[in-house]
């Protein structure tokens, strides 16, 4: 089961205007081949899957725990999404065409199925699918599967990165860029214990260092990339057997009981262009307050 925080993973910047083709490629790192979602419901159907995991709990510890933390980078990515759509709406009464700016954006679903909002798809309108899951049975096959899956979702965000200079999107992208290097180190690592190849000796893929990009440099600086995080209250301790040793940058690398601090989830606003969450708001939230005493 799943416990949940009311927090981000780490604090968002609020925009300045709203950047709706932003968002539009944003989208692509949330659910893309390559997004969040696909590293989600690898690692989570692989850690339902997992036979023998008595027998191979650190390497079952893993890929359950990072799961979880995948959660967390689905929320990030559709925060980042939702503050790049907040106030993109004119005002008006549905005469006046408020959402008319909405049919010139790359991505018109955001206007007219999400309110403004993530959607669970890609950066050209596609819904994420099933498809992308690869749970084979085989440890190794599925670890070396994990390790392309982190590296393509590298590449990804590198490329979106140089696509905006949005500074919410280069925030989130920063920060995981550095869980990523984390969860490819951690998949060469495992691997390595199993099979004997140095597989981290190929990282990073692409060839470029996190400290080429600000907003990456500062939680390397801060010691993110030596960090593992167990999301855990009292599970997935035997991680500690994989994740340890020196860091390929210096530093020695350690498991963190709990989840990063992070920051507070954005509070956006009604949309009532949109009925969202209602076209008069204030008669639900008066419901709401009467609610709560």
């Amino acid at each position: 089961m799943y416990l949940r925080i009311n927090r981000l993973q780490v604090e968002l910047p609020m925009p300045k205007e709203p950047d709706p083709n932003g968002a539009a490629a944003v989208q692509e790192l949330l659910g893309g081949r390559f997004g969040e979602m696909s590293t989600l419901m690898n690692y989570t159907y692989q850690s339902f899957n997992f036979r023998g995991r008595d027998g191979l709990k650190p390497y079952y510890d893993l890929i359950a725990n990072i799961a979880t933390e995948e959660l967390g980078h689905i929320e990030l990515v559709a925060a980042t999404i939702n503050l790049m759509l907040t106030g993109a709406a004119r005002s008006g009464e549905p005469a006046d065409a408020p959402l008319e700016p909405g049919k010139d954006w790359r991505n018109t679903l955001h206007s007219i199925a999400t309110a403004h909002t993530a959607f669970v798809g890609g950066s050209q309108g596609a819904y994420w699918h099933g498809d992308y899951v690869f749970a084979s049975g085989n440890l190794v096959l599925d670890l070396l599967h994990n390790f392309f899956l982190e590296n393509g979702a590298r590449l990804h965000k590198i490329r979106v990165y140089e696509m905006t200079k949005n500074p919410v999107a280069r925030e989130m992208i920063g920060y995981l860029l550095v869980r990523g290097g984390v969860h490819a180190l951690a998949y060469a690592k495992a691997l390595e214990t199993l099979t004997g190849v140095e597989i981290s000796k190929m990282l990073p893929i692409p060839k470029i260092e996190n400290a080429k990009f600000p907003e990456a440099r500062k939680f390397e600086e801060m010691g993110f990339h030596r960090n593992l995080y167990r999301f855990s209250l009292e599970d997935y301790k035997d991680i500690a057997a994989i994740w340890k040793g020196t860091h390929p940058q210096g530093g020695e690398l350690q498991v963190v009981d709990g989840p990063p601090a992070g920051g507070a989830v954005p509070v956006l606003p009604p949309v009532p262009e949109q009925f969202a969450p209602e076209y008069h708001p204030e008669e639900i939230f008066e419901i709401a307050r009467k609610l709560m005493g």
